[in-house]
């Protein structure tokens, strides 16, 4: 890809978290999906590495995937439509700040726009890092990042959340301590309502990420916004409805041989449209 359109791709997506209204950034899992969000008007782009995974017949965990078979993937989006991608690229794929900043140096050559970087460990009976090793992780990704020649909006996620580690104020003094060392984004996915995410936009002045899907039934994007926050990604809950509306039909030609679920398959028409020509077509409403 010419670094002219890489970097253009790099500039407008720096410029979706300045302008001071919230944006959307789907998660698609493959060419197809991610050809449709953009034909459906979606801005910028992100890979989900638990939808990935599942596509390919595997578990969403730490390993499962490695750095080379994620960033190809990644490329493989990012070639898919004229959109910015960011990239989850899980925990970097290494413990050491060393493997996080070559983490971030391949995720820019493949073209994107950003990645995000969790402080999973991958170790069951310790799956979060140690907060000052954390922060060191995030500050050696910001220094790669800071180092290339064009923009790369660095993602720094606390992970506490979503591995039975309900400590508010350990994950602010995370999300602080990323801020800090310079991360451009801040995520901590799993907040269980408003008033906490209110409390994260509240003590931090970069941008906040929320995931929609895990939690926080009910809230609007409006809601979101008024809460603070920048940037709402859905993480693999695409997929996982896609996969949800795949069970439910097949479980019922199962059980009771009928087919009904396919009345509320797409038609080949609106996909062919969205896939071949990029355009929005008119979707059942």
């Amino acid at each position: 890809m010419p670094e002219v359109e890489t970097a253009d791709k790099a500039n407008r997506f720096h410029a979706l978290h300045k302008r001071g209204r919230i944006f959307v950034l789907p998660n698609p899992w493959d060419i197809g999906t991610a050809k449709i969000l953009a034909a459906l008007g979606f801005e910028a782009l992100a890979t989900t590495s638990a939808g990935y995974a599942f596509s390919q017949g595997r578990v969403d965990w730490v390993g499962e995937v490695g750095r080379d078979e994620a960033l190809a993937h990644a490329r493989e989006i990012v070639q898919a439509t004229s959109l910015p991608v960011s990239a989850d690229l899980e925990n970097g794929f290494g413990e050491s700040p060393e493997t996080v900043a070559e983490t971030v140096k391949l995720a820019a050559a493949m073209g994107l726009a950003g990645c995000t970087i969790e402080d999973t460990s991958g170790d069951p009976e310790k799956p979060i890092y140690d907060k000052n090793l954390a922060i060191e992780r995030i500050a050696a990704g910001a220094e790669a990042a800071a180092k290339l020649d064009r923009r790369f909006i660095l993602t720094a996620r606390a992970e506490n959340y979503l591995h039975a580690r309900p400590d508010l104020d350990d994950t602010l003094e995370r999300l602080t301590g990323y801020e800090a060392v310079g991360a451009d984004v801040l995520y901590a996915p799993g907040l269980p309502d408003l008033d906490s995410i209110k409390k994260v936009c509240a003590s931090v002045t970069k941008p906040v990420n929320v995931v929609a899907g895990i939690g926080l039934a009910g809230v609007t994007l409006a809601e979101l916004e008024q809460a603070g926050v920048t940037r709402v990604s859905v993480g693999s809950s695409l997929a996982r409805t896609a996969l949800g509306a795949m069970l439910g039909a097949a479980q019922e030609i199962r059980d009771h041989g009928t087919f009904t679920a396919f009345e509320s398959a797409a038609s080949f028409s609106e996909i062919e449209q969205l896939i071949r020509s990029g355009s929005i077509a008119r979707i059942r409403q």
